[in-house]
């Protein structure tokens, strides 16, 4: 990986032909110079049999992971079948762009941005957020009317590319508050939850 330094003519032109949330500058050049995509294999692990033989695959396509899981059991004693198993491992890691967060001017764009990254990817499970709420309001929501109802001056907004609403008025160790729940109600793990919270 190269750093290379441009114009902020250049890296606006760049931004504006972003085609979703999590786009990296490098996908969004590639596309546009019709360079194609690259795929790199990251690790190979392997035990001794009987074991799981994992390969990890990640293309960089449009922040595109893709895990590929091989379980070998047992036939017979000289015999061993492989049985191979397609699994998506999609995470919020995969969507984020550093460059458009650091790109907001404040606390509340990068927050909506984290959160469309988490909607995106976790859309199936992402409902399980409109269960974290404070003492007496709302946190999320499926439409704005639940949480203007929930209390006052909570100035809700859509989740970017979501079905959700969230509340905006709250200060950023809130808003921290809020992502470390939602991360933990996806299932992350302490650390990840922790580099989800830091990126606000």
């Amino acid at each position: 990986m190269k750093n290379i330094e441009i114009d902020e003519e250049l890296y606006q032109y760049i931004a504006t032909n972003t085609q979703f949330i999590g786009e990296s500058a490098s996908a969004i050049l590639r596309r546009l110079l019709n360079l194609g995509l690259e795929a790199e294999v990251k690790t190979v692990t392997v035990n001794e049999p009987p074991a799981v033989l994992e390969v990890k695959t990640q293309l960089e396509s449009e922040s595109l992971a893709v895990k590929t899981e091989i379980t070998e059991t047992k036939k017979s004693e000289n015999n061993a079948a492989v049985i191979v198993t397609p699994i998506s491992h999609e995470t919020v890691f995969n969507f984020i762009n550093k460059e458009e967060l650091a790109m907001q001017r404040g606390a509340v764009g990068r927050f909506l941005l984290i959160l469309a990254a988490l909607y995106r990817a976790h859309p199936e499970q992402f409902s399980v957020v409109t269960e974290i709420s404070g003492r007496d309001r709302l946190y999320f929501a499926n439409s704005e009317n639940k949480l203007a109802e929930s209390g006052s001056s909570t100035k809700p907004r859509q989740i970017p590319e979501s079905p959700f609403w969230v509340i905006t008025n709250s200060n950023t160790t809130r808003k921290k508050m809020m992502l470390t729940k939602a991360s933990i109600s996806l299932g992350y793990s302490d650390i990840d939850v922790e580099k989800i919270r830091e990126l606000l």
